[in-house]
């Protein structure tokens, strides 16, 4: 993942057939931001960046599987979603702590951030007990991701709103243990160098767990962070300092180097 000025790097064609490459600059940062993808874009971006055709797979499909099914996305969800083989290790992890907290009681799953959902799509596949809900603020997302849960009748609730004002509205029965994932828009919070800093993304990572920690005070907690393979010290500190437990698990998927995994956080308890 390049760190060149990302407006130039948009403009980057193929030096065969001179079409624009479809990367991480075209999708997140260039002309396609804001546009729905066609599914030959969807599978050459898959092809340009990653040599795999069906890298963009969500809900438990390909692409060709989940276009087929009325299923549509933007090009910066392309780019920011957590695909099927990050989401179900995600799942899995979250669930084998989630378990730990609550073997009795209920959990309550909220999805902070919720771009495509598949996270917490395939969170919930672990935890089938669990209820879950989202949060998407950007209107254009929001309506897409809607209408894909409803084609494929998955129940989720789907809120339009800052996090913030979700914090201040949700409300949930006081028996409930909180699962938090929280997966805010990187930006330019990713340095090649330094790593993923927590406290650069929109908003920080270190705001969220704050805000979060002091809506849910008297429940057990487990927040679920999404990272990157190498991140900023100093903030990864900051972020361990404020949870009573943390581990860090990194997913070696396909790509050496540019991997994925989550930082588990338990407020209000600890695993034994």
């Amino acid at each position: 993942m390049s760190t060149r000025d990302p407006s130039r790097r948009y403009l980057n064609k193929d030096p065969i057939t001179s079409s624009p490459l479809y990367d991480r600059a075209l999708l997140l940062h260039g002309s396609k931001r804001n546009e729905v993808l066609i599914l030959s874009e969807v599978e050459q971006y898959g092809l340009d960046s990653f040599a795999d055709r069906d890298y963009v797979s969500i809900y438990g499909m390909a692409p060709r599987e989940w276009y087929r099914l009325g299923i549509r996305m933007l090009g910066r969800t392309a780019v920011e979603c957590t695909r099927d083989s990050l989401g179900n290790q995600i799942g899995r992890d979250v669930a084998s702590i989630a378990l730990r907290m609550s073997p009795t009681i209920p959990v309550t799953v909220i999805d902070l951030f919720a771009g495509s959902c598949n996270t917490l799509f395939w969170i919930l596949r672990h935890l089938p007990n669990a209820d879950g809900f989202a949060l998407e603020s950007d209107a254009q997302v929001f309506q897409l991701t809607r209408r894909n849960l409803a084609a494929l009748g998955q129940e989720i609730k789907l809120l339009c709103r800052d996090y913030l004002q979700l914090l201040d509205d949700c409300e949930t029965p006081l028996d409930r243990a909180i699962v938090a994932f929280v997966a805010p828009p990187w930006g330019r919070a990713l340095d090649e160098a330094q790593g993923l800093d927590l406290r650069c993304t929109v908003p920080p990572i270190t705001e969220v767990i704050d805000q979060v920690s002091r809506r849910f005070a008297k429940r057990k907690m487990l927040f679920a962070i999404q990272i990157y393979d190498k991140v900023d010290t100093s903030s990864l500190t900051q972020v361990q300092a404020q949870l009573d437990w943390t581990e860090v698990r990194v997913y070696k998927i396909n790509e050496e180097g540019r991997n994925h995994g989550i930082l588990l956080g338990a407020k209000g308890w600890t695993p034994h």
